[in-house]
C-alpha cells in the first residue's frame, strides 16, 4: 500500500489549520508586540504594555499567552515582589519580525492614501433621503 503524502498547507482551504496561524500573526496586537520584541532582548510585561498604546493588561496577557502557545515567544518569571515577568521572541518568533515589519511599514507609508480612498468611498455611498 502506498504511503499518502501530507497535503500542502493552504490558508485558502477552510479545513487548513494554517488559517489559525495566520489569524494569530495578523490579529490586532501580535504585530505590535513583535515590533516591541524585535531586538531580541527580554522585555518586561509592563514595558510591552507601555510601548503598545491602547492595549489593556487583560488583552496583553491573552495575546502573550497565545503567542507563547504558538511557540513565538518564551515567558520567564523571576521570583520577586511583585513577580518580574519577561518575554523574548523564540527563533520562530524572530522569523516573523521581517514580514510583520514590512506590513507595518506599508501601513505607515500608505495611511494617508488609504484614508483618502475611504473618504471618497464613504461619500459615494452616502445616499441622502429628501426631507418632507
Amino acid at each position: 500500500m502506498a504511503q499518502s503524502q501530507p497535503l500542502a498547507a493552504d490558508v485558502l482551504n477552510v479545513n487548513c489549520l494554517s488559517r489559525t496561524v495566520l489569524r494569530h500573526l495578523t490579529d490586532r496586537w501580535t504585530p505590535m508586540i513583535v515590533a516591541v520584541l524585535a531586538q531580541g532582548e527580554r522585555v518586561r510585561f509592563t514595558d510591552i504594555r507601555a510601548r503598545v498604546q491602547g492595549i489593556s493588561p487583560k488583552v496583553l496577557t491573552e495575546t502573550l499567552r497565545s503567542m507563547e502557545r504558538d511557540g513565538l515567544l518564551r515567558r520567564e518569571v523571576t521570583a520577586s515582589v511583585p513577580p518580574r515577568v519577561d518575554y523574548q521572541l523564540t527563533e520562530m518568533g524572530a522569523s516573523t519580525v521581517e514580514p510583520l515589519a514590512a506590513l507595518r511599514q506599508w501601513a505607515e507609508r500608505n495611511v494617508d492614501e488609504v484614508l483618502e480612498h475611504r473618504a471618497r468611498y464613504d461619500e459615494s455611498q452616502d445616499v441622502r433621503v429628501p426631507l418632507g
